[in-house]
């Protein structure tokens, strides 16, 4: 289902400091990815003899990157026989770049907010806590790839968000103080992230929210419409 087409955006904060770059979450944000994981877990699991997991489950596990997804999938039969969580990772990532982006799709908006930043001369980086090359290879075949001056995964850094350094590292990447450069996630591990780091943050509704209610996570903006930041930048710019 495609999210609304861009209307009006709810703002949190009255008063904001001018905006130089845009740092983006990739899952949930940019591409719907749940096809993806429930594809590659579930030949993970089926082939430990563990059940499936629904795309719903998934979406409250993803987030904090492969590690902490597979772990969380695991917990899911605490009384199944224990495996070992490297070689289930292992044979999850090994299904997971032969299907990447095969059951994924681009928000509606996403290339259009990437399109219009870009012809504002807003510079540009992904954020995720997904594998570096999974990361670089679904922004390419999606046609996303070009809009982006870094694409920083999960390894990139000594730490994953929630954790603000990824955040820092990318804003200094991008010649862009924090206080100046929006993030754009859906989830409460990229807002605590951005208020980590310094950074404004803006909350795109049909994501994977986790366990937060999209409506409790602090944001200064909650779009509906990813297409919705051409009037933010142009009226912080």
């Amino acid at each position: 289902m495609l999210l609304p087409p861009p209307h009006t955006w709810r703002m949190s904060s009255p008063a904001l400091p001018h905006l130089t770059a845009c740092l983006f979450d990739l899952d949930g944000t940019l591409v719907d990815t749940l096809g993806d994981f429930e594809a590659a877990l579930g030949a993970m699991l089926e082939a430990h003899g563990r059940r499936h997991v629904s795309r719903a489950q998934i979406a409250r596990m993803v987030g904090r990157g492969t590690p902490a997804l597979i772990a969380a999938a695991l917990a899911l039969e605490p009384d199944a026989p224990p495996l070992d969580a490297e070689a289930a990772q292992a044979l999850y990532l090994q299904h997971y770049f032969r299907i990447n982006g095969t059951h994924a799709r681009v928000y509606a908006g996403a290339a259009e907010a990437l399109a219009a930043l870009h012809a504002l001369g807003v510079p540009l980086a992904c954020v995720t806590n997904k594998p570096q090359a999974a990361a670089r290879a679904l922004l390419a075949q999606k046609g996303l790839a070009p809009f982006f001056a870094h694409i920083f995964g999960g390894e990139s850094f000594a730490r994953r968000k929630p954790d603000p350094l990824p955040l820092i590292e990318a804003c200094r990447a991008l010649g862009s103080a924090p206080a100046h450069t929006l993030m754009v996630g859906d989830s409460a591990f990229d807002a605590q992230a951005a208020a980590a780091a310094g950074c404004p943050f803006a909350l795109v509704a049909g994501g994977y929210a986790g366990d937060a209610p999209a409506g409790a996570i602090a944001a200064d903006w909650h779009l509906d419409n990813l297409a919705q930041l051409k009037g933010i930048f142009c009226s912080l710019q």
